[in-house]
């Protein structure tokens, strides 16, 4: 059974710049043949498992998740099949209109809706509705420069309601090599990043919004890290796909 261990791993665990980690993705594709969809799967696997546990496997919870149109979105669609052939209710929110979610990401999109699971666009979604667990999945590390007004609002809607918050890889928000707060961010209860933690987390002005901090594994080898910054990773993924940072 997968669990998360919760270790204090931080002491042990380096962190990266969002231009290390557009370098580890290319070179996941590029060099080791680790395609972006595979990626998407264990970072969608890993999600669901820690959203599974927040809500004490409590099949009765609404979840919702809010997808972006990128790889990050990609990511929270998986983690709502899954959660869903599980049997938990999660429907997804997407934050562009449906034609913006393509080739690879846009294939996760069709498999929800082959499957069956709730696929609401922002004119059809109803923002009355209350959700026990609210998974961030609209930007992750690839924010650049200010936010949309729309995802603004988005945000604003998120931090109002009362439920969990899971934020996947970055709060949406925050700049993850800087730690810097955009005009809005999301406050996370729980962020489980993905491959290596980032530089921005370390800035005390983004750590209210990271809330407890995860990390998950997305099967980057070891060697990547080794050819490529010089780091070497200790076995933090030995005995489990996640672990408390």
């Amino acid at each position: 059974m997968n669990k998360i261990l919760f270790s204090n791993l931080d002491y042990l665990v380096p962190y990266i710049t969002t231009k290390q980690m557009i370098e580890v993705d290319r070179l996941m594709i590029e060099e080791y043949g680790i395609n972006l969809f595979q990626m998407m799967e264990n970072a969608g696997r890993c999600l669901a498992i820690v959203t599974r546990e927040k809500i004490n496997r409590n099949k009765n919870k609404s979840i919702l998740v809010i997808a972006g149109s990128g790889g990050n979105g990609g990511g929270g669609m998986t983690a709502a099949r899954r959660l869903n052939f599980w049997g938990y209710n999660a429907a997804i929110l997407l934050t562009s209109a449906i034609e913006k979610y393509r080739n690879v990401i846009g294939n996760q999109l069709k498999i929800l809706q082959k499957t069956g699971v709730k696929v609401y666009t922002k004119p059809d979604f109803d923002f009355n509705k209350k959700y026990d667990l609210i998974i961030d999945a609209m930007i992750g590390y690839s924010l650049r420069g200010e936010l949309r007004e729309d995802i603004i609002e988005l945000i604003e809607w998120v931090n109002n309601q009362d439920a969990n918050i899971i934020s996947l890889d970055v709060p949406s928000g925050i700049d993850s090599t800087t730690g810097e707060i955009s005009s809005n961010c999301i406050k996370a209860n729980q962020t489980m990043t993905l491959a290596l933690p980032k530089t921005g987390f370390r800035n005390p002005k983004a750590k209210k919004y990271i809330g407890e901090l995860l990390l998950a594994d997305i099967s980057v080898p070891p060697v990547l890290y080794h050819k490529t910054f010089d780091i070497e990773l200790p076995d933090i993924f030995r005995k489990g796909d996640i672990v408390r940072i």
